[in-house]
């Protein structure tokens, strides 16, 4: 598989990943991750941090990712992604979101149900180990059993869409992990429905930088069928 890369300068590569590809290995993973194919086409990734891998998304997550060239520009997007970035997603969701746009706020800590989970809790319920998330949506289409939405991160925490998604009962459709049984999955859907579309972060330079992704040909195909 070759990375497709969207955008290079002295410090910064800009890559939109395709899915069914890992970040970075975790656990039992097995195959080729995205650091992988990196420190082969950049053999100097080798010598930063986590191989330049600024932030992750799912393996079954497609969209757009940022890998520092240098250990400096690793610091600084690291300390820029807690604080000063816009990341915007597209899913689709399940079942009809009647309000047009909301916005979920809680603490997210892992789950003692299942560890591979992330578990929402009330902003009341502070613990060691949670932290808090918030999500903005917006929907952009309703279907005849789903709701296309746009996502609005403030925070970065693992699986904060899905977590957040099927804790207001409208899960990422065919979502492994957050899905709720006997749900209805769309004609042709071999994932779960979320891409990462838009990115707007500070570069090094003090200038603010945008990076955009389409929305790939699998999914498209899977609206397309739905209309």
């Amino acid at each position: 598989m070759d990375l497709k890369i969207i955008y290079e300068d002295a410090n910064v590569i800009a890559l939109d990943k395709a899915p069914y590809i890992a970040v970075l290995k975790e656990g039992e993973e097995k195959g080729e991750t995205v650091a992988d194919l990196l420190v082969k086409q950049f053999p100097y990734l080798k010598n930063v941090e986590r191989n330049g891998i600024v932030h992750r998304i799912d393996k079954d997550t497609s969209g757009l990712l940022l890998v520092a060239k240098n250990n400096e520009t690793f610091e600084f997007l690291q300390e820029q992604w807690k604080k000063n970035i816009e990341k915007r997603y597209i899913a689709l969701v399940s079942g009809i979101i009647k309000e047009d746009r909301g916005k979920i706020e809680t603490l997210l800590g892992r789950s003692p149900q299942d560890r591979r989970k992330q578990k929402a809790y009330p902003l009341n319920e502070e613990k060691q180990g949670r932290r808090k998330a918030e999500t903005e949506y917006f929907v952009l289409k309703r279907f005849k059993y789903y709701t296309l939405v746009e996502l609005h991160l403030s925070t970065g925490r693992k699986h904060q869409i899905r977590a957040h998604m099927a804790n207001i009962q409208h899960p990422v459709v065919k979502d492994k992990l957050y899905s709720f049984k006997n749900e209805k999955v769309p004609e042709g859907l071999e994932r779960q429905f979320l891409h990462a579309s838009f990115l707007k972060i500070k570069m090094l330079n003090g200038k603010e930088k945008e990076f955009k992704s389409e929305l790939p040909e699998d999914l498209k195909k899977v609206l397309e069928n739905l209309e």
